[in-house]
Formats: structure tokens, sequence, C-alpha cells
């Protein structure tokens, strides 16, 4: 099985998340990213929102990759959310999202942030992947599910 190379943190990754609206999984992977990678939540979030007003970040397949450049990163970052129940997206196929991926790249690393969701949507495409996220029973697994690390401490 591939995994990311995208660093996660491992307090990033929730198999559970509560939200009733776009707005909520954004606020949640803004406030997420305040607290893994030390950056300003609201910074987070106005990126977020302002691409998503570009248009839907909805995947299709149930699954969103919510996506921003944000300064003062140096390296593209990863949060994973896994609703406990499915939302409305706007995603193309019109499904609910139940998998969401935000992503997080340095504002000026263009190509790199390209790559970086490129492989983000070719490992959400893998339907065993998928069935695997949809099934695992905590955080820590998740983690492992998209990076591989074993040795996973949680924080």
């Amino acid at each position: 099985m591939e995994y990311l190379s995208v660093r996660i943190d491992p307090a990033a990754v929730m198999a559970s998340g509560m939200a009733l609206s776009k707005k909520q999984v954004f606020e949640t992977l803004a406030e997420n990213a305040a607290a893994c990678y030390a950056l300003d939540a609201e910074v987070v979030l106005e990126a977020l929102q302002e691409r998503e007003a570009l248009g839907s970040t909805g995947f299709g397949g149930a699954i969103a990759i919510p996506h921003a450049r944000i300064h003062g990163l140096d390296k593209s970052v990863g949060l994973f959310i896994r609703l406990a129940e499915p939302i409305g997206f706007d995603a193309h196929d019109g499904q609910d999202v139940d998998l969401v991926f935000g992503l997080l790249s340095p504002h000026q690393g263009s190509a790199d942030h390209l790559k970086a969701l490129a492989e983000i949507s070719r490992f959400l495409r893998d339907e065993s992947v998928l069935t695997k996220l949809r099934g695992a029973a905590s955080d820590d697994a998740l983690y492992v599910l998209l990076t591989g690390h074993k040795d996973q401490q949680a924080a």
C-alpha cells in the first residue's frame, strides 16, 4: 500500500470529527493547523474559505480535499478528518462528504502544492484505501493508514 509523503502530525488526524457544515469543517481544520503546526487559525480559515470560493473542493466519492497556500510554511502539511456524519460539500457528484483531507502548502510553492494535491487525490481514489480509512477504529489507526508510521505515539 502507498502512503502519503505529505507531513502529517499525529494530532492532525481525527477519527470522529463533528461538523454540521463546510464552514465548521474549515474551522476545525484551522484550529488543528494552529495546534499542530503553529499556524494562525484565522489566517488558515480565511485561506481555506478564499480557495473554496473559487469552486468546491469536494472531490467526489464522499471525499473533500480543501487546500490553501499559507505564508510562513516551509513544507506542505496535512490534516485529516473522518466525519461522524457526512455533510454537503457541493461536490460535483452531489455526494455528501465523510472524509476530509486538508492540505496546507507554502505560499511560494505552486509546483509542490500541485504535486501534493495530485498525490493525495491518487491516494484517495484507491477503493481499498477508502474502505480502510472508513473502517479504522481510532485516530492512531488512521494515522498509520495515511503515513505508514506504525511506531506513532499519540500526543
